[in-house]
């Protein structure tokens, strides 16, 4: 409501004159029309696109979104997120998805996005530079959700900080032999999720004065099933770790599955930490530090909206905070 009010003084109209122009109904003049639409715009109000006037955005409604996954819960979350905000505007949104390399490769190369829509969303998977030219080329708004990139908005957490509280949340406790469930970085996606917050991890441990082990990293993948068999090779050595920061939930869901089998109990034995808060998390009992990709989503449409309903919009590089869901999964040692 706050934001029709800005709008009503600027134009110099009563709320709810603004209220019925931006619904779109009949019995307010065009002329008061326009300068309501004029005034939302400069206060970047996001609009129905059928009350931008017609020279200043291009009428497709629909926003592109570039996702490598899209039955991954991050992306998934993320997309429905975005889905969501634009439905809520009248777009829509079309989804590109690049499970495979050489259809990532073939959108660019034959500039498949071009006259189809009126903004980007790119889901955490960076462009090479090439593939960001050709994007750039295009000339409508781009926003990125889980990295930045010079002349985009983005919305995306701190993984480094994130590395952090899982690591400190551990430390407190007494754990000092920690080991770090990580992810590749794949080389296809360029994903460097895994690095920032094994860095905050290894900056953790040594403000306890605590070294990094290389022998404590064990290798997975973004999923259940890759690691519970890392994890599986991981507890046949003879001396454990007391504590493991997995780089997700689901990477967490597997090892707990691993030490379990093992006959080893959590969190008499073994202290274990994800990262995401999947909704499964509280229902396992899984200690957790908290990421909103929903939110991200929302986030992330909002401020391509932004720049469609008014290019001149000033770009955004949103940080949505995180934090540590403790229960039952983590003690003291």
């Amino acid at each position: 409501m706050s934001g029709v009010v800005e709008i009503a003084k600027k134009a110099g109209v009563s709320p709810a004159t603004v209220s019925r122009a931006l619904r779109g109904m009949h019995h307010v003049n065009e002329r008061t029309r326009s300068k309501i639409v004029a005034a939302a715009m400069e206060l970047n109000y996001p609009l129905r696109p059928d009350l931008i006037p017609q020279g200043l955005v291009k009428r497709t409604n629909r926003i592109a979104v570039i996702a490598p996954y899209i039955s991954r819960w991050f992306f998934s979350q993320a997309i429905n997120g975005i889905e969501q905000s634009l439905r809520e505007v009248g777009m829509d949104l079309l989804l590109y998805n690049f499970s495979q390399v050489d259809a990532r490769q073939r959108i660019f190369q034959q500039k498949q996005l071009r006259g189809k829509v009126d903004a980007i969303i790119v889901v955490s998977m960076p462009p090479t530079d090439e593939e960001f030219t050709a994007l750039l080329s295009l000339g409508i708004p781009i926003t990125t959700i889980g990295f930045t990139h010079e002349g985009c908005s983005s919305v995306s957490i701190d993984d480094l900080e994130g590395g952090r509280i899982a690591t400190k949340h551990l430390t407190d406790l007494g754990h000092r032999e920690i080991a770090i469930l990580s992810g590749h970085r794949e080389t296809a996606y360029n994903f460097a999720v895994s690095e920032h917050r094994a860095a905050g991890y290894v900056q953790m441990l040594n403000a306890v004065g605590v070294e990094w082990n290389p022998d404590l990293e064990i290798r997975g993948d973004f999923n259940i099933y890759t690691s519970e068999i890392a994890m599986d090779s991981f507890l046949s050595r003879k001396k454990l770790p007391t504590a493991i920061f997995c780089h997700s939930d689901e990477m967490a869901f597997g090892a707990l599955k691993a030490i379990r089998k093992k006959g080893m109990r959590v969190p008499e034995d073994i202290s274990v930490i994800g990262f995401d808060d999947h909704e499964i998390a509280q229902y396992i009992g899984l200690t957790t530090v908290l990421q909103p990709p929903q939110f991200e989503g929302q986030m992330a449409a909002a401020a391509v909206i932004a720049e469609v309903v008014n290019p001149a919009a000033e770009r955004k590089n949103i940080i949505v905070p995180t934090s540590l869901v403790v229960r039952e999964t983590t003690a003291a040692i």
